[in-house]
């Protein structure tokens, strides 16, 4: 227990710091859009490229560890549609119910990976990330088309496919991976070049995460930032842990796996969301109740379930 919140404690406070950092102006608010961009498109395919290219992916039981968190996306999804009568949605509200449910935070996934588990534990996170990530982001684009579009019709494959490609830790995963399997490894200054930058990523991309945050949001969106809350940091868990324990996924896979799916909500979800139709606000709201219930939740989940 005390080693789980040595490691995770420090995590959160950092994005707390972020929080205070943005709401006192001890930073500029001109500081943060461009360093979560020099993040998302730099720093962390930095770390990403170089930890895949370097890792001894023998040592891991990757397929059902993959299996058991995409498993669990998946019933989790489907629970979405069961939902939505009952809550009475409609079609933008959906949307972010499954994107909310579904869609973690992966900069708080790495961070708690290397903190619990050093490399062994980046390296199997950036595994799930090279799997779930473009997984989330085309069943998000697919339900934003679907139901947020103005006329209701999906506006082609270009609209579904294009946004997952171009997602640079998507790239940054498949790239290392690449690198790593045809034994070509990380080229001679690249490489330490790559360590170099990867370095930043966590801390920046930390306080970023704080930095977004917004409280009235959570207060406004009422029930539907509550249930899903729920299926992100309660549901998802419990039903990737009854999958590991099927498929007989076991040490640090397992322990990643769950830690995966216990991470709060993707701020990128909140641009997907405005960007493409869907409720931009109720978005927000579930990103920060997810993010300051995880601080709670995350613990608690890999203290009883790991």
């Amino acid at each position: 227990m005390s080693g789980i919140l040595g490691a995770l404690i420090p995590v959160f406070i950092v994005i707390l710091l972020g929080y205070v950092f943005r709401r006192t102006r001890i930073i500029s608010d001109a500081f943060w859009e461009p360093a979560e961009r020099v993040t998302f498109y730099l720093f962390f395919p930095a770390l990403l490229v170089a930890n895949a290219a370097s890792a001894d992916l023998g040592g891991l039981d990757v397929w059902p560890m993959l299996a058991a968190l995409v498993g669990g996306i998946l019933l989790v999804v489907a629970s979405n549609w069961l939902l939505r009568r009952p809550l009475g949605l409609d079609g933008p509200k959906f949307t972010s119910l499954i994107q909310g449910s579904v869609r973690p935070n992966v900069y708080v996934g790495v961070a708690a990976a290397v903190a619990l588990y050093g490399d062994a534990g980046l390296t199997a996170v950036s595994l799930c990330i090279a799997v779930a990530v473009p997984l989330v982001n085309f069943i998000s684009v697919v339900a934003l088309i679907t139901y947020a579009s103005p006329a209701g019709r999906p506006r082609g494959w270009r609209a579904v496919v294009v946004p997952v490609l171009q997602n640079p830790l998507i790239v940054a995963c498949l790239l290392g991976l690449a690198l790593n399997v045809t034994g070509i490894g990380l080229p001679p200054l690249i490489g330490p070049t790559l360590e170099i930058l990867g370095r930043a990523s966590l801390p920046i991309a930390l306080l970023a995460v704080g930095a977004g945050l917004d409280l009235a949001a959570v207060r406004l969106a009422g029930r539907t930032v509550a249930v899903t809350t729920t299926l992100k940091l309660a549901v998802l868990p419990v039903v990737t842990v009854v999958l590991c324990l099927i498929l007989g996924v076991d040490g640090v896979e397992a322990a990643v796996a769950i830690l995966y799916a216990s991470l709060p909500g993707s701020a990128s979800a909140y641009v997907m969301a405005r960007q493409m139709g869907g409720d931009a606000p109720i978005m927000a709201g579930v990103i920060t109740a997810t993010t300051l219930a995880a601080i709670v939740t995350m613990p608690v989940v890999l203290i009883v379930f790991v």
